[in-house]
């Protein structure tokens, strides 16, 4: 690498552990790069463990971080509503369609399944059925904008990929003519909140993930540098088919230290 970045975005399941268990190399490699004076900062699109619980988990794995370190895509969507809440002057109605961990995320606003100005969509697991689809596109047809705490394709599980909920928010825009308003990675705003909160340029910027798309794709488009690592859900069939080109791919994260 040509210029030694003055901050480090990275993706957290599959980039730096995969499961509960850290990526070989992982813990030193961050280590040699706080030593260098990078700022690091922990980015995810998880929306099935608060914010606590991923630091937690974190921390329970070997990783040192600061509470301010990790930004999480359900708080990147509740610093949105705040915003859409002063801006209409009234307390915004929202339907939290998220994992029960991160339901206190949204205290501050008004539950309102049946006349929401907003629905908040994160990962529900098993809890989608036609039903709750038929609902959604009921209430947004009444006129309830999408908030989708992102839209992404696949993820890696223990049990091998599978359908993330990019599939159900791209279906609701479809049928209901509607476009999301889209948190996490890749969304501009969520990439530039962590630009403002270490104060760095996205020039001076790299961000490290196993996702060509939401991870390498994302940052590219911010002006970042990316790089991909050949972990988690990353497959080379799609990674040659990809127009993303990252400026470095990595066998995995225990590399980048002797990169910079």
């Amino acid at each position: 690498m040509h210029i030694i970045p003055r901050l480090i975005l990275l993706d957290l399941d599959g980039t730096l552990y995969v499961g509960d268990s850290p990526i070989s190399g992982a813990i030193e490699c961050l280590a040699t790069l706080r030593a260098q004076g990078i700022a690091l900062r922990f980015l995810t699109n998880t929306t099935t463990k608060s914010q606590q619980q991923l630091i937690d988990q974190l921390r329970a794995m070997g990783f040192a971080l600061g509470d301010d370190e990790l930004i999480s895509a359900p708080v990147a969507a509740r610093i949105a509503l705040e915003k859409l809440q002063q801006q209409a002057g009234r307390p915004l109605r929202i339907w939290p369609l998220v994992a029960s961990a991160i339901q206190t995320d949204f205290s501050d606003f008004i539950h309102d399944e049946q006349q929401p100005d907003y629905v908040v969509l994160g990962d529900i697991g098993e809890r989608w059925d036609l039903e709750l689809i038929n609902r959604l596109f009921n209430a947004m047809h009444g006129g309830a904008e999408l908030i989708a705490l992102h839209k992404g394709r696949f993820w890696q599980t223990s049990d091998g990929l599978k359908a993330d909920i990019g599939f159900f928010v791209a279906g609701l825009e479809y049928v209901c003519s509607k476009q999301a308003l889209i948190m996490g990675k890749p969304n501009r705003d969520f990439f530039q909140l962590i630009l403002d909160s270490a104060g760095v340029a996205a020039s001076e910027t790299l961000m490290v993930g196993d996702d060509i798309d939401s991870d390498v794709g994302g940052a590219q488009q911010m002006g970042m540098r990316g790089c991909l690592v050949k972990t988690g859900k990353f497959r080379e069939s799609y990674f040659a088919q990809s127009d993303v080109q990252p400026d470095w791919v990595l066998d995995s994260i225990a590399a980048l230290k002797d990169c910079i």
